[in-house]
């Protein structure tokens, strides 16, 4: 018998899909809904899900992450996590929140899975019970945890880590973590060369997106 879902919410909706809040008989979950995607944009919109319905199965049964429910081309189900996007709940002052979300990034990527988008806070979450959680893997990337590439895009999330620390914790910042905030690696400045003016001039002149750097609506 097929599972009846309702909407809760509408979360959030862009060129590649529709983020709602659902429900059904086992509770709360989220869908990503590729049905209203336009023609053009329907391959990289479904090849991003695809992405991170992977990804997601790379990080089944770690705790405070999504988990993967269903996906089936064009839907994509994952389960609810019940916080807050950091920008909307910032943890001031939390030293037990950032060393949580350090080696909540550790267990990420001993699976071999670099997130690749945690410079953003609204990919960042604050629970209910004040600990760190992760969401959104469309650019995530998989590897053996121990190569060189991987290695690279480890310590860059682990750079954007500090970088949050250092907005909201600095005092409770290592020497070790400020050596590594000064230390640029080569593909942070390729992007900053190359790929950002790219990504920019694709999301705020063609696909009019206005998220303010991943924290949320301008007003």
């Amino acid at each position: 018998m097929q599972s009846v879902s309702q909407e809760v919410a509408a979360l959030k909706a862009d060129s590649f899909g529709r983020i709602a809040l659902m429900r059904d008989e086992q509770g709360l979950f989220v869908r990503r809904d590729l049905i209203h995607v336009p023609l053009w944009l329907r391959l990289p919109a479904w090849w991003l899900a695809r992405r991170e319905a992977l990804a997601l199965r790379r990080v089944a049964g770690l705790p405070a992450m999504p988990q993967l429910l269903r996906w089936d081309g064009r839907r994509l189900d994952r389960s609810y996590l019940d916080g807050a996007a950091m920008y909307q709940r910032p943890p001031h002052g939390d030293v037990a929140y950032f060393r949580n979300a350090r080696r909540l990034l550790q267990r990420l990527h001993r699976r071999g899975l670099a997130h690749n988008d945690l410079a953003k806070e609204a990919n960042w979450l604050v629970l209910a019970d004040g600990s760190p959680g992760v969401i959104d893997f469309q650019l995530a990337t998989r590897g053996h945890p121990r190569s060189r590439w991987m290695r690279l895009l480890a310590r860059e999330d682990l750079r954007h880590l500090l970088k949050h620390k250092r907005t909201y914790c600095p005092q409770a910042l290592t020497p070790v973590e400020r050596r590594v905030l000064k230390r640029h690696s080569w593909l942070r400045e390729a992007w900053f060369a190359t790929g950002k003016p790219v990504y920019r001039f694709v999301t705020r002149r063609l696909l009019k997106w206005e998220d303010n750097e991943g924290q949320g609506p301008k007003p």
